[in-house]
């Protein structure tokens, strides 16, 4: 008996009120009935349909003024519940909470969602000049430290099925945007044990990452350091925050079950 795939189960309606949750990870917080139908290919009737049940469950709501749907403090819950039971997380967050102390810089842990780094959790720095939040920020990993930490760590069909997609947009003039330049980076990377964003996504902004190992050595998340590039020189990034940044990383994986000093290959 041929045994059948977990997609042959998909229900389509549910299928489509997901997509239509997802469509609000866009820039926009608001998207209208006609906007949501365009972006995702589905019948007006349908989206609206969608929205009126994910709207009665408190997934949506509605702006009276304008008539547009934004997420629901429902989405927000269950998203809070995902992180309170998440164990990268509880894990992280202490190790995060010191590194902030000891460096007064932001920190953030981050996972790699399909092809794409999501910002899970941050730990903001009582500093005059503050680096705005990357939380719920999701980013293309051609452009940061901790992206091209993912790219150089994760399987090797993975990191190339990735770079294969990547589209190597120009966030400022510092960005990579060459496939040979990129693929030499992360080698040096994945020798060195972390990988430094020198304004390669935001001007003025620079950000060191290193890999949270599991106990079978693969990459579950990073820990990264960011801060205004006057306060991040290359002196600094060497002496005290790369150290800093690989004790911290190395903790949490040693609290997931990988032994530190192994060889991950």
């Amino acid at each position: 008996m041929v045994k059948r795939k977990k997609s042959d189960y998909i229900l389509h309606s549910v299928d489509h009120a997901f997509d239509v949750l997802e469509a609000f990870r866009t820039t926009e917080p608001e998207l209208g009935v006609t906007q949501l139908a365009k972006i995702l290919n589905l019948h007006k009737n349908n989206v609206f349909r969608i929205l009126a049940t994910l709207e009665s469950r408190g997934y949506v709501e509605q702006n009276s003024r304008t008539g547009n749907y934004r997420l629901g403090l429902k989405a927000f819950e269950v998203g809070q519940a995902y992180l309170r039971h998440t164990n990268l997380l509880s894990v992280a967050h202490p190790l995060m909470v010191r590194l902030t102390e000891d460096l007064r810089e932001n920190s953030y842990l981050a996972v790699l969602r399909g092809d794409y780094v999501f910002y899970l959790d941050e730990v903001i720095a009582d500093q005059t000049i503050q680096v705005v939040s990357r939380l719920g920020t999701r980013v293309s990993p051609h452009c940061t430290a901790t992206g091209k930490v993912f790219l150089a760590f994760v399987d090797e069909d993975q990191s190339e099925d990735i770079i294969k997609n990547l589209d190597f947009e120009r966030m400022t003039p510092n960005t990579i945007t060459e496939k040979a330049k990129l693929q030499k980076e992360i080698e040096d990377v994945g020798s060195e044990g972390f990988a430094v964003d020198r304004e390669e996504w935001t001007l003025g902004l620079k950000c060191v990452a290193a890999p949270i190992l599991d106990y079978y050595g693969k990459v579950q998340g990073t820990l990264s350091i960011s801060g205004p590039a006057e306060r991040m020189s290359e002196t600094r990034i060497k002496k005290e925050i790369v150290p800093a940044i690989q004790q911290q990383a190395q903790e949490a994986s040693r609290k997931l079950g990988f032994l530190v000093g192994r060889s991950t290959a």
